[in-house]
């Protein structure tokens, strides 16, 4: 790990209970979900990371617990850091901490975690619908989402599709 780190990943674990994992050189801390704003302002207040460059999840379905990280990269522009945070989520209807009031350009990001996997941020100004239709049933990045699968044409299976295509009422 760069030592830049260092006083970050040490306050973390000592004030958040942070784990800390490093892959390739990328520093990512999994906090408590209670703990994400607390975090997320020390961050910005304490220790110079003035930019989120993003905030999506991943669903590990199926396995068992918990279902969802929620995933925040911060980036320190003047030091040249960028760390990652993860808070883990439990549940089919997950909520979460909204971190907008910290860094206001997470209004997007957030409604783009909810409207892809259903995941819901607590005090965030507009919890809406960004990319999905207002009145569309389900989450697209969920796992256990239904794949609208349709076979592509082509020349060898022309008759065949052809014959499932819908066609208007006369």
């Amino acid at each position: 790990m760069d030592d830049r780190y260092q006083p970050v990943v040490s306050a973390f674990q000592e004030r958040f209970a942070a784990e800390m994992q490093e892959f390739r050189g990328e520093v990512t801390l999994i906090l408590a979900p209670e703990h994400i704003v607390a975090a997320a302002r020390a961050l910005r207040d304490e220790f110079g990371f003035d930019q989120l460059v993003d905030v999506t999840a991943v669903d590990y379905y199926p396995q068992e617990e918990p279902r969802f990280h929620v995933v925040y990269h911060i980036r320190a522009l003047e030091k040249g850091m960028i760390l990652c945070l993860r808070a883990p989520l439990n549940g089919n209807a997950p909520q979460h901490f909204s971190v907008e009031s910290i860094y206001p350009g997470a209004n997007w990001y957030e409604r783009e975690v909810y409207d892809m996997f259903g995941i819901t941020f607590s005090g965030h100004s507009d919890m809406r619908r960004i990319i999905m239709p207002a009145d569309w049933q389900g989450h697209p990045l969920r796992k256990d989402y239904p794949l609208g699968y349709e076979e592509i044409q082509y020349t060898f299976n022309y008759n065949e599709i052809n014959l499932r295509k819908p066609r208007p009422k006369d």
